[in-house]
């Protein structure tokens, strides 16, 4: 699983005073995820203020076009988009199997990741 995330270039080998639990979740298909249990990184971590959009607001201006096409997108690894900078990496450090590795973009479980996601973007959402 490690290696597999080392050579996708998700994650690489660290050497940092910090470390998250880990926790490999055996999913049904017979393969692993790696979770990393970021509870206490998120607890020293400021928070960001983002406008949420309004779930009602957003229904009806879906409704209210006379649209003959929607889209979807799967957004599954949308936070492995999100590169990490390089001085922050450290904080993001786990240990398998005795060696340190560090995530190189964000992944889920990191509390201000979902306001740098590209839908907030408005050349995505068509707002703006």
């Amino acid at each position: 699983m490690i290696c597999k995330l080392e050579s996708q270039g998700v994650v690489s080998k660290a050497h940092s005073p910090f470390n998250s639990p880990i926790w490999p979740v055996h999913k049904s298909s017979g393969e692993w995820r790696l979770t990393v249990d970021y509870r206490a990184l998120n607890e020293v971590t400021p928070p960001l203020s983002a406008a949420v959009p309004d779930m009602l607001e957003l229904q009806y201006e879906l409704e209210s076009k006379a649209a003959k096409w929607y889209e979807t997108i799967d957004i599954a690894n949308a936070f492995f988009s999100i590169p990490l900078a390089a001085e922050c990496r450290a904080q993001f450090a786990f240990t398998w199997r005795d060696v340190k590795y560090t995530l190189e973009p964000t992944a889920p479980g990191v509390e201000t990741q979902s306001h740098h996601l590209p839908w907030t973007d408005p050349d995505c959402t068509g707002k703006g």
